[in-house]
């Protein structure tokens, strides 16, 4: 690839998506795949998925595991035996498998006794790239107000069957495809207890030496009636930490002077849901929030970030807390509880298409670029360039003003690997740098992580 510097005056980029877009890359937004797999996604097999799973009674991780009805063991084999009925159908493209840890009385409070957390994990191998994987979760286990008792009936009917139901309906829709990268959907256990299936998964990536793109965990997709009254069924969360946990001293430093505290790989993959869901599916409001999750609570993506991964939470914008966590009954004209009439199967779909439309695009996007470096101190322009992609026919280079939650402005290049942006000063933007396939879908935006002079 050519190193030559681009140039582009602020009159030029403003001509220049429709000028100079090269003829070889595809708009994404002509690609017709993507609005096949939103409207495949099938509320009726979803709420399908979540009686079945809220059938189960209870899925509490130290639940029975021997009964072929009720308890954990129970739902964790018929989810395997769904993704296996996938794999079946699309040839056997599907490589399923449990994943296990053992954990030991007293590990947590909330762990009363030896359990072994089984998480259920089908992988669709990517042609290209086998090793680089998207991840989509969901969980497995519910509970009921007191978190250590595991015999009384918790169907976990939006908590989380809905998650669980979704990352099964994304896999039947998606096996339907070929892709470069590969795609994981996965029931993970333990969450209730203190995250440990994520943990567990989590190491297990760490340990096999998996390349993750990002995580994007589904907790809780089917409520539409907040405890505050709100009801709204096109709103939802996207959760996401700031910066990794795992970042050197020297990268902290480095943030202090050059920004990049809302920049971190997680808030990204954030913005990319956020971006996909604003082209194919407007009629949705994503709601980014600056938080790792909600105020003190936890979620599966965490047990990533703190291995340094990226991982989001995807979740409905208004809970109901009468219906989490809770015994069923009734009390003061109010019905408590976790069961299926709570849940709207039509607002799960629309989730769950998010979730697949970005799981597909990262999947046939090709790898972002490793390293991204930024100059143009005391210069009345913008001086970027980044190391080469193998399969990317161009590059997206986008800036936004530093208040801005979202990348607002951006360029195409095609057959460069720099580019000076003239009259664009660098105090007041941020700036980053995506891959672009053939067909328009893009890596995650990589924000600059080095300075040139």
């Amino acid at each position: 690839m050519k190193t030559t510097p681009l140039k582009y005056g602020i009159l030029a980029l403003i001509f220049f998506p429709l000028s100079l877009l090269s003829q070889s890359v595809q708009d994404v937004r002509s690609d017709q795949r993507i609005y096949e797999i939103i409207n495949d996604v099938s509320a009726e097999r979803i709420e399908k998925d979540i009686t079945t799973l809220a059938g189960f009674g209870t899925r509490h991780t130290l639940s029975d595991t021997v009964s072929q009805t009720r308890g954990i063991g129970a739902a964790r084999r018929w989810i395997k035996a769904e993704f296996d009925a996938i794999s079946k159908e699309c040839g056997g493209c599907l490589e399923v498998f449990y994943q296990k840890n053992f954990i030991k009385e007293g590990t947590g409070r909330r762990i009363t006794k030896d359990v072994w957390v089984v998480n259920v994990v089908a992988i669709q191998r990517g042609s290209k790239y086998p090793d680089r994987y998207v991840v989509m979760s969901g969980d497995i286990d519910s509970r009921v107000s007191d978190a250590n008792d595991y015999t009384s009936d918790s169907p976990g009917a939006n908590d989380n069957a809905t998650g669980m139901a979704g990352a099964i309906e994304a896999a039947r829709v998606l096996s339907k495809y070929k892709f470069e990268n590969s795609i994981i959907y996965t029931g993970l256990s333990g969450e209730e207890q203190g995250l440990f299936g994520g943990q567990g998964l989590a190491q297990y990536a760490k340990d096999k030496e998996w390349n993750l793109i990002g995580v994007i965990n589904n907790d809780m997709i089917g409520n539409i009636k907040g405890v505050d009254g709100v009801i709204n069924n096109r709103e939802f969360r996207i959760f996401s930490e700031p910066v990794p946990p795992t970042e050197t001293e020297r990268q902290r430093r480095a943030r202090r002077f050059y920004g990049g505290e809302v920049d971190g790989i997680s808030r990204q993959l954030a913005r990319y849901v956020h971006r996909m869901t604003k082209t194919f599916m407007p009629e949705m409001d994503p709601r980014m929030v600056y938080r790792l999750d909600r105020f003190g609570r936890g979620g599966h993506h965490r047990p990533f970030n703190d291995l340094g991964f990226a991982g989001i939470r995807i979740m409905e914008a208004h809970e109901n807390y009468t219906q989490q966590h809770q015994d069923i009954r009734v009390e003061n004209g109010i019905a408590y509880g976790d069961v299926l009439e709570h849940v709207d199967f039509d607002y799960a779909k629309k989730l769950t298409a998010v979730n697949a439309i970005c799981l597909a695009s990262l999947a046939w996007a090709p790898p972002a670029p490793e390293e991204v470096s930024i100059g143009g101190i005391v210069e009345p322009s913008v001086r970027l360039k980044w190391s080469a992609v193998e399969g990317a026919v161009g590059y997206r280079v986008y800036w936004r003003d530093t208040t801005s939650p979202t990348w607002d402005n951006s360029l195409f290049v095609s057959g460069e690997t720099s580019v000076i942006l003239e009259g664009i000063v660098l105090d007041n933007y941020f700036f980053g740098v995506s891959a672009v396939s053939a067909n328009g879908h893009e890596s995650p935006v990589v924000f600059p992580n080095k300075i040139f002079r």
